[in-house]
Protein backbone atom coordinates (compact mmCIF):
# COMPACT_ATOMS: atom_id res chain seq x y z
CA UNK A 1 0.00 0.00 0.00
CA UNK A 2 0.97 3.63 -0.53
CA UNK A 3 2.00 5.65 2.47
CA UNK A 4 -1.21 6.89 4.39
CA UNK A 5 -0.66 10.45 4.96
CA UNK A 6 -3.95 12.02 3.85
CA UNK A 7 -6.71 12.94 6.15
CA UNK A 8 -10.08 13.39 4.77
CA UNK A 9 -11.83 15.61 7.67
CA UNK A 10 -15.80 15.55 7.63
CA UNK A 11 -16.49 19.15 8.89
CA UNK A 12 -20.26 18.94 9.58
CA UNK A 13 -22.97 15.49 8.88
CA UNK A 14 -25.57 18.35 7.84
CA UNK A 15 -26.06 19.08 3.91
CA UNK A 16 -28.48 21.75 2.78
CA UNK A 17 -29.54 18.92 -0.06
CA UNK A 18 -30.06 15.15 0.01
CA UNK A 19 -28.86 13.24 -2.57
CA UNK A 20 -30.30 9.80 -3.15
CA UNK A 21 -27.04 8.19 -2.85
CA UNK A 22 -25.65 10.23 -0.13
CA UNK A 23 -28.58 10.86 2.25
CA UNK A 24 -31.48 7.92 1.24
CA UNK A 25 -35.04 8.96 0.84
CA UNK A 26 -37.62 8.07 3.46
CA UNK A 27 -34.69 7.64 5.72
CA UNK A 28 -34.28 9.52 9.13
CA UNK A 29 -30.73 10.43 10.22
CA UNK A 30 -29.86 11.60 13.81
CA UNK A 31 -27.58 14.72 12.86
CA UNK A 32 -25.05 15.51 15.45
CA UNK A 33 -25.63 18.10 18.18
CA UNK A 34 -23.18 20.77 17.78
CA UNK A 35 -21.56 20.11 20.97
CA UNK A 36 -21.02 16.49 19.68
CA UNK A 37 -18.85 17.98 17.21
CA UNK A 38 -15.37 18.01 17.20
CA UNK A 39 -14.38 22.00 18.07
CA UNK A 40 -12.00 24.00 15.91
CA UNK A 41 -9.49 23.80 19.21
CA UNK A 42 -10.17 20.06 19.58
CA UNK A 43 -9.65 19.32 15.26
CA UNK A 44 -6.75 21.30 15.09
CA UNK A 45 -4.98 20.01 18.46
CA UNK A 46 -5.97 16.24 16.96
CA UNK A 47 -3.85 17.72 13.13
CA UNK A 48 -1.07 19.02 15.51
CA UNK A 49 -0.05 16.87 17.52
CA UNK A 50 -1.61 13.35 16.46
CA UNK A 51 -2.15 13.11 13.06
CA UNK A 52 1.13 15.33 11.82
CA UNK A 53 3.50 13.66 14.21
CA UNK A 54 2.75 10.19 12.11
CA UNK A 55 3.12 11.71 8.78
CA UNK A 56 0.01 13.14 7.94
CA UNK A 57 0.39 16.33 5.25
CA UNK A 58 -2.53 16.22 3.03
CA UNK A 59 -5.84 17.18 4.04
CA UNK A 60 -9.69 17.47 2.38
CA UNK A 61 -12.45 19.35 3.90
CA UNK A 62 -15.68 17.19 3.63
CA UNK A 63 -18.99 17.05 5.17
CA UNK A 64 -21.89 16.43 4.73
CA UNK A 65 -21.47 20.25 3.23
CA UNK A 66 -18.63 21.57 4.85
CA UNK A 67 -19.71 25.52 3.92
CA UNK A 68 -22.26 24.88 6.71
CA UNK A 69 -19.41 24.61 9.14
CA UNK A 70 -19.59 27.80 11.30
CA UNK A 71 -16.15 30.21 10.66
CA UNK A 72 -14.94 27.54 8.10
CA UNK A 73 -12.92 30.52 6.62
CA UNK A 74 -11.16 30.71 9.52
CA UNK A 75 -10.67 26.76 9.91
CA UNK A 76 -9.56 26.79 6.19
CA UNK A 77 -6.89 29.62 7.09
CA UNK A 78 -5.71 27.39 10.69
CA UNK A 79 -4.81 24.39 8.70
CA UNK A 80 -3.27 25.83 5.41
CA UNK A 81 -0.57 27.90 8.07
CA UNK A 82 1.09 24.65 9.67
CA UNK A 83 3.91 24.38 8.33
CA UNK A 84 3.27 20.34 7.44
CA UNK A 85 0.49 21.09 5.35
CA UNK A 86 1.49 19.97 1.55
CA UNK A 87 -1.94 19.86 -0.12
CA UNK A 88 -5.48 21.38 1.67
CA UNK A 89 -8.37 21.00 -0.55
CA UNK A 90 -12.29 20.84 -0.27
CA UNK A 91 -15.14 18.75 -1.57
CA UNK A 92 -18.31 20.77 -1.31
CA UNK A 93 -21.67 20.73 -3.46
CA UNK A 94 -21.22 24.76 -4.65
CA UNK A 95 -24.51 25.88 -3.50
CA UNK A 96 -23.08 28.00 -0.83
CA UNK A 97 -19.82 28.42 -2.88
CA UNK A 98 -20.01 31.66 -5.01
CA UNK A 99 -19.83 34.51 -2.60
CA UNK A 100 -16.95 32.28 -0.24
CA UNK A 101 -14.35 31.36 -2.92
CA UNK A 102 -12.73 34.18 -2.88
CA UNK A 103 -12.29 34.34 0.89
CA UNK A 104 -11.63 30.46 1.02
CA UNK A 105 -8.82 30.77 -1.51
CA UNK A 106 -7.20 33.58 0.16
CA UNK A 107 -7.13 31.35 3.54
CA UNK A 108 -5.53 29.16 1.70
CA UNK A 109 -7.60 26.57 -0.13
CA UNK A 110 -6.38 25.86 -3.57
CA UNK A 111 -8.17 22.67 -4.78
CA UNK A 112 -11.87 22.35 -5.08
CA UNK A 113 -14.17 19.62 -5.67
CA UNK A 114 -17.53 20.23 -6.41
CA UNK A 115 -20.48 17.85 -7.18
CA UNK A 116 -22.64 18.28 -10.53
CA UNK A 117 -24.31 15.02 -11.22
CA UNK A 118 -26.32 16.06 -14.06
CA UNK A 119 -26.22 19.47 -16.83
CA UNK A 120 -30.18 19.43 -16.83
CA UNK A 121 -31.43 21.52 -13.70
CA UNK A 122 -34.47 19.03 -13.58
CA UNK A 123 -32.52 15.77 -13.28
CA UNK A 124 -29.77 17.56 -10.89
CA UNK A 125 -32.98 18.51 -8.53
CA UNK A 126 -34.43 15.52 -8.99
CA UNK A 127 -31.22 13.66 -8.08
CA UNK A 128 -30.42 16.02 -4.90
CA UNK A 129 -34.10 15.49 -3.86
CA UNK A 130 -34.77 19.12 -4.36
CA UNK A 131 -39.03 19.86 -5.05
CA UNK A 132 -38.53 23.58 -4.47
CA UNK A 133 -37.12 26.59 -6.51
CA UNK A 134 -34.28 24.67 -8.62
CA UNK A 135 -30.86 24.62 -6.65
CA UNK A 136 -28.93 24.24 -10.62
CA UNK A 137 -27.95 28.16 -11.72
CA UNK A 138 -26.14 28.52 -8.15
CA UNK A 139 -24.30 25.68 -8.01
CA UNK A 140 -23.08 26.52 -12.01
CA UNK A 141 -22.73 30.00 -10.43
CA UNK A 142 -20.39 28.75 -8.10
CA UNK A 143 -18.19 26.60 -10.14
CA UNK A 144 -17.79 29.76 -12.65
CA UNK A 145 -16.67 31.59 -9.69
CA UNK A 146 -14.17 29.03 -8.34
CA UNK A 147 -12.70 29.32 -11.57
CA UNK A 148 -12.75 32.68 -11.83
CA UNK A 149 -10.82 32.83 -8.12
CA UNK A 150 -8.10 30.35 -9.38
CA UNK A 151 -8.88 27.42 -7.84
CA UNK A 152 -6.34 24.66 -9.63
CA UNK A 153 -7.19 22.06 -10.43
CA UNK A 154 -10.96 22.90 -10.31
CA UNK A 155 -12.71 19.13 -10.29
CA UNK A 156 -16.33 18.10 -10.92
CA UNK A 157 -17.41 14.67 -9.03
CA UNK A 158 -20.27 12.77 -11.31
CA UNK A 159 -21.58 9.72 -9.48
CA UNK A 160 -23.07 8.23 -12.72
CA UNK A 161 -26.50 6.88 -11.52
CA UNK A 162 -28.64 3.90 -14.48
CA UNK A 163 -31.47 5.53 -15.75
CA UNK A 164 -31.02 8.58 -13.94
CA UNK A 165 -28.16 10.55 -15.57
CA UNK A 166 -25.72 8.36 -17.65
CA UNK A 167 -27.22 9.35 -20.36
CA UNK A 168 -25.66 12.49 -19.95
CA UNK A 169 -21.88 11.00 -19.06
CA UNK A 170 -20.54 12.50 -23.35
CA UNK A 171 -22.55 16.15 -21.96
CA UNK A 172 -20.21 15.91 -18.77
CA UNK A 173 -17.20 15.01 -20.40
CA UNK A 174 -17.37 17.56 -22.97
CA UNK A 175 -16.73 20.16 -20.04
CA UNK A 176 -13.28 19.44 -20.42
CA UNK A 177 -12.71 20.01 -23.78
CA UNK A 178 -12.16 23.57 -23.66
CA UNK A 179 -11.76 24.19 -19.75
CA UNK A 180 -9.11 23.71 -17.39
CA UNK A 181 -11.71 21.67 -15.37
CA UNK A 182 -11.29 17.94 -14.17
CA UNK A 183 -14.68 15.78 -14.46
CA UNK A 184 -14.22 12.91 -12.34
CA UNK A 185 -17.10 10.05 -12.65
CA UNK A 186 -17.55 8.14 -9.78
CA UNK A 187 -19.07 4.26 -9.87
CA UNK A 188 -22.61 4.29 -7.42
CA UNK A 189 -21.45 3.15 -4.16
CA UNK A 190 -24.22 1.65 -1.85
CA UNK A 191 -23.17 2.42 1.74
CA UNK A 192 -25.94 2.20 3.79
CA UNK A 193 -28.48 2.34 0.61
CA UNK A 194 -28.19 -1.57 -0.62
CA UNK A 195 -31.27 -1.27 -2.24
CA UNK A 196 -31.24 2.16 -3.19
CA UNK A 197 -31.77 1.49 -7.33
CA UNK A 198 -33.12 -1.80 -7.32
CA UNK A 199 -31.43 -3.96 -9.64
CA UNK A 200 -29.90 -1.09 -11.98
CA UNK A 201 -27.04 -1.17 -9.74
CA UNK A 202 -24.22 1.27 -11.41
CA UNK A 203 -22.41 2.04 -14.70
CA UNK A 204 -18.90 0.74 -14.88
CA UNK A 205 -16.01 3.02 -15.49
CA UNK A 206 -14.82 0.73 -18.25
CA UNK A 207 -18.22 1.20 -20.03
CA UNK A 208 -18.06 5.13 -19.53
CA UNK A 209 -14.85 5.19 -21.46
CA UNK A 210 -15.78 3.19 -24.35
CA UNK A 211 -18.60 5.85 -24.68
CA UNK A 212 -16.08 8.71 -24.63
CA UNK A 213 -13.37 6.75 -26.72
CA UNK A 214 -16.19 6.10 -29.38
CA UNK A 215 -17.00 9.71 -29.39
CA UNK A 216 -13.55 11.39 -29.30
CA UNK A 217 -11.00 9.38 -28.52
CA UNK A 218 -9.22 8.76 -25.18
CA UNK A 219 -5.86 8.39 -23.83
CA UNK A 220 -4.18 7.99 -20.79
CA UNK A 221 -3.10 11.84 -19.21
CA UNK A 222 0.24 12.82 -17.80
CA UNK A 223 -1.62 14.42 -14.83
CA UNK A 224 -1.98 11.75 -12.03
CA UNK A 225 -3.23 12.40 -8.73
CA UNK A 226 -2.33 10.55 -5.84
CA UNK A 227 -6.18 9.40 -5.49
CA UNK A 228 -7.92 6.57 -6.53
CA UNK A 229 -9.09 8.32 -9.80
CA UNK A 230 -7.75 6.79 -13.36
CA UNK A 231 -7.14 9.34 -15.32
CA UNK A 232 -7.28 10.17 -18.85
CA UNK A 233 -8.19 12.60 -21.54
CA UNK A 234 -10.06 14.17 -24.58
CA UNK A 235 -7.18 14.17 -27.12
CA UNK A 236 -6.40 17.92 -27.43
CA UNK A 237 -8.68 18.97 -24.38
CA UNK A 238 -7.39 21.34 -21.78
CA UNK A 239 -8.86 19.31 -18.78
CA UNK A 240 -9.06 15.32 -18.20
CA UNK A 241 -11.46 12.96 -17.15
CA UNK A 242 -11.05 10.88 -14.11
CA UNK A 243 -12.51 7.56 -13.58
CA UNK A 244 -13.02 6.18 -9.78
CA UNK A 245 -14.23 2.53 -9.40
CA UNK A 246 -14.58 1.90 -6.50
CA UNK A 247 -17.36 -1.55 -7.59
CA UNK A 248 -15.51 -2.22 -10.59
CA UNK A 249 -11.84 -2.74 -9.59
CA UNK A 250 -10.39 -3.01 -6.20
CA UNK A 251 -7.84 -0.13 -5.44
CA UNK A 252 -6.76 -0.50 -1.80
CA UNK A 253 -3.56 -0.93 -2.87
CA UNK A 254 -3.15 2.93 -3.85
CA UNK A 255 -5.58 3.85 -0.61
CA UNK A 256 -3.75 6.45 0.92
CA UNK A 257 -6.11 7.53 3.38
CA UNK A 258 -8.46 8.02 6.70
CA UNK A 259 -11.10 9.54 7.61
CA UNK A 260 -12.37 11.51 10.45
CA UNK A 261 -15.79 12.24 11.07
CA UNK A 262 -17.21 14.94 12.38
CA UNK A 263 -18.14 13.57 15.82
CA UNK A 264 -14.73 12.57 15.79
CA UNK A 265 -14.46 8.92 14.97
CA UNK A 266 -11.84 7.96 13.04
CA UNK A 267 -11.96 5.50 10.15
CA UNK A 268 -9.14 3.43 8.71
CA UNK A 269 -11.74 2.15 5.45
CA UNK A 270 -14.41 3.69 3.41
CA UNK A 271 -15.55 0.39 2.89
CA UNK A 272 -16.43 -1.32 6.49
CA UNK A 273 -16.26 -0.04 9.81
CA UNK A 274 -13.65 -2.50 11.45
CA UNK A 275 -11.16 -1.10 13.61
CA UNK A 276 -12.68 2.90 14.26
CA UNK A 277 -11.44 4.75 17.07
CA UNK A 278 -13.09 7.19 19.26
CA UNK A 279 -10.84 10.27 19.42
CA UNK A 280 -12.94 12.92 20.68
CA UNK A 281 -15.00 10.93 23.77
CA UNK A 282 -10.87 9.64 24.88
CA UNK A 283 -9.94 13.60 24.06
CA UNK A 284 -12.48 14.63 26.43
CA UNK A 285 -11.98 12.46 28.76
CA UNK A 286 -8.71 13.44 29.44
CA UNK A 287 -6.47 11.07 27.08
CA UNK A 288 -3.02 12.35 26.52
CA UNK A 289 -2.52 13.24 22.81
CA UNK A 290 0.31 11.07 22.74
CA UNK A 291 -1.49 7.88 24.05
CA UNK A 292 -4.09 8.89 21.02
CA UNK A 293 -0.83 9.28 18.63
CA UNK A 294 -0.05 5.59 19.53
CA UNK A 295 -3.19 4.51 19.19
CA UNK A 296 -3.62 5.73 15.60
CA UNK A 297 -0.10 4.45 14.86
CA UNK A 298 -1.04 1.24 15.69
CA UNK A 299 -4.76 1.27 13.43
CA UNK A 300 -2.15 2.37 10.58
CA UNK A 301 -0.29 -0.85 11.02
CA UNK A 302 -3.35 -2.95 11.02
CA UNK A 303 -4.51 -0.71 7.95
CA UNK A 304 -3.13 -3.16 5.15
CA UNK A 305 -5.00 -5.97 6.34
CA UNK A 306 -8.38 -3.95 7.34
CA UNK A 307 -8.60 -2.67 3.66
CA UNK A 308 -8.26 -6.36 2.27
CA UNK A 309 -9.90 -8.38 3.87
CA UNK A 310 -13.02 -7.07 4.67
CA UNK A 311 -13.23 -4.05 2.22
CA UNK A 312 -16.81 -5.93 0.70
CA UNK A 313 -18.33 -5.39 4.15
CA UNK A 314 -19.74 -2.20 3.82
CA UNK A 315 -21.86 -3.12 0.76
CA UNK A 316 -23.05 -6.48 1.74
CA UNK A 317 -23.85 -6.06 5.21
CA UNK A 318 -25.56 -3.86 7.86
CA UNK A 319 -23.97 -0.39 7.59
CA UNK A 320 -24.73 1.76 10.74
CA UNK A 321 -23.92 4.83 8.72
CA UNK A 322 -24.91 6.95 5.35
CA UNK A 323 -22.67 8.06 3.65
CA UNK A 324 -22.87 12.00 4.51
CA UNK A 325 -22.50 10.73 8.12
CA UNK A 326 -19.22 9.14 7.14
CA UNK A 327 -17.58 12.14 4.88
CA UNK A 328 -17.04 10.07 2.39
Amino acid sequence: MNQVDYLRISLIDRCNFRCQYCMPEGVELDYILKQQLLSDEELLVLLQEVFIPLGFSRFRLTGGEPLLRPRVVDLVGAIASFPQTQDLSMTTNGFLLAPMAQDLYNAGLRRINISLDSLDPDTFDQIIGNRGRSRWQQVWDGIQVAYEVGFDPLKLNVVVIPGVNDSEVLDLAALTINRQWHVRFIEFMPIGNLNLFGDRGWVSSADLRQRIRERWGLTESQVRGSGPADVFKIPGAKGTLGFISQMSECFCDRCNRMRLSADGWLRPCLLNETGQLDLKTALRSGTSTAQLKEQVRRLLAIKPEINFKVRDSGIKGAYTRTMSQIGG
